[in-house]
Formats: structure tokens, sequence, C-alpha cells
């Protein structure tokens, strides 16, 4: 089983020995794997694209204007880099909430983060999809190696195995993206799950929409920070196994309510509540019911 420390020691580039394990393990040819990859990040590139272009309502009605929205206004921070990543990050999480065409990444729900943060990154340095293959790679290990020793589902760990996960990936393929060591890589996406431990998974009505995506927009830059940190040779004071083992069991520690199931956090607050009751057809207080269309102001 492929650990974090084993690829914090593997040879630079972390991809590449990332990828002669799958090739072994798969059988598959390398070229074949890295055409696959490529055409992942085109299909991520696509629902950035789409998203951003569109202020459709999703089906519930509770997003589907904030990638657009934040990408027209005014940069009144001057903060490129910051205002890309979220407004990418955003417009591929909304892509989700509309039935549109996504990449997991690991999962829907936290599909926005590697996108908004890698591909955000390099289109504000102009780097072409064709470098970010073997950063995507490094990130598909860093995933494996998380999935080998907890979940990567809100249902079975809260939101931080799914939006903690896709920082993490995200934070080492950035570093490899600006020529940073697999020890820097590693340390970046130990530096992304330490600071997401613990956090809930609460859909308001159960609909992967409000607060995830925000949650995405935050968490391309929570993912960003930690690779910048990573690049200037900070680590992570807990080794990397280690703070992946303490996220694990957080994760068992959580009551039911906060893993995905809509009974706790947000979606059960009043405004929660009332609006998962609309979408049912229900009145407050009232059972189950059948879903309607919400009003589109």
């Amino acid at each position: 089983m492929t650990t974090l420390d084993d690829i914090l020691n593997a040879p630079h580039p972390a991809s590449d020995w990332i990828l002669a394990q799958d090739c072994a393990e798969t059988g598959l040819h390398p070229d074949d794997i890295r055409a696959e990859m490529l055409r992942r990040i085109r299909e991520m590139r696509a629902s950035i694209e789409r998203g951003l272009s569109s202020d459709a309502r999703s089906i519930t009605g509770m997003v589907g204007w904030n990638a657009k929205g934040l990408w027209d206004a005014p940069d009144v921070l001057g903060a490129p880099l910051l205002r890309r990543v979220q407004a990418y990050a955003m417009a591929v999480n909304e892509e989700n909430a509309r039935m549109g065409r996504i990449v997991a990444a690991p999962t829907a729900g936290s599909a926005g983060t590697i996108p908004g943060a890698l591909i955000g990154v390099a289109d504000h340095l102009g780097i072409p999809d064709e470098r970010l293959v073997s950063p995507m790679i490094l990130a598909a290990g860093i995933g494996k190696a998380i999935s080998k020793r907890m979940f990567i589902s809100g249902a079975a760990g809260g939101c931080q195995a799914e939006i903690g996960s896709s920082a993490a990936m995200a934070a080492a393929a950035i570093v490899e993206l600006m020529g940073g060591t697999p020890r820097a890589a590693v340390h970046a996406a130990s530096m992304a799950l330490m600071n997401t431990i613990g956090l809930v998974c609460d859909p308001v009505g159960g609909y992967v929409e409000v607060p995830c995506v925000s949650r995405n927009a935050f968490y391309a830059v929570h993912a960003v920070s930690a690779a910048q940190l990573a690049l200037a040779q900070l680590e992570s004071f807990i080794p990397p196994d280690e703070v992946l083992g303490a996220m694990a069991s957080v994760g068992r520690m959580m009551p039911a309510a906060l893993r995905e199931t809509a009974d706790g956090g947000l979606a059960q607050t009043p405004t929660g509540l009332a609006v998962t009751a609309r979408m049912e057809g229900r009145k407050d207080g009232e059972g189950p019911g059948g879903m309607i269309e919400l009003p589109l102001a």
C-alpha cells in the first residue's frame, strides 16, 4: 500500500514514480495514462468555461449564479489569482448542481477544488494544459494514498474527507507544477489536511449545493496557501501519515448527523429546514412530500 511517506521519499519528480507504480499495477502504458489525464484536464476546463458563462439556477434554485457573478465583478481587492481560483472552483460545482458534466476529483461534491486551484494557478501564470498532466498524476497518487487510510466520502467521514482530500491533492499538484520536491508536495498535502480536520458535511436539503459550492471556492484557496507554504520550505510539524491517521480517527468519531445526512449543521437551521420543506413540497412541520420546483426569485 502506497503511503504519503512513500511519496515523500520518492525520486524527483514524484509523479514519475507514481506513474511507474500505476503502470506496474494496471499494465497500462504510460502514454495511455498521460493521454487520459490530459483528457480529464480538458473536461475540467470545459466545465469551468460553462460555469463561468452561465447564471442558470440549479434544480433547487439555491445556486447557479455565484461563479459568473464573481468572474464578472470588479476585482476590488486587486487579487486576480484569488478571484480566478475561487471563480473556477465555483464554476465546476455549479455545473455539478445543474447536472452538467464534471470530473469527480475525488468526489462530485469536491470537484471544484483541484481545477479551481491547479488550473487557476496555471492560467494565472500562463502555463498550458499539457504541463498539468504530471501534477495531476501526483494529485491522483496523493488521493489514492489517502483513500487507503481513510474515507473520501462525506457520508463516511464528513466534509473533511471530501474537501480535505481534494485540497491536499490540489496543494501537492501545485507544488510539483512549480518545480517543488516530493517532500514539499507531500507536506503541502499534509498541511491542507491538518487544517480541514473536523469539517462537517451538512448540505441543505441533502443537495450538494449549500454550503458545498462556496466551500470549494474557499478550499481551492486553502490548497494554494498550503502549496505556497510548502514551496517556502515550511513543513507540517506532525508527519503526513500521522495527520492522515488523525483525520481518519476524527471521521470515525463524527456523529451521523454531521455526515451528509442533513440532520445537523446548516441543514438544520430554520432557513435550511424551510428550504428543505419547500423542495419537498410541504409546509414546515409536515411530513415528507413530493418534489416541487422552487420559485426563481
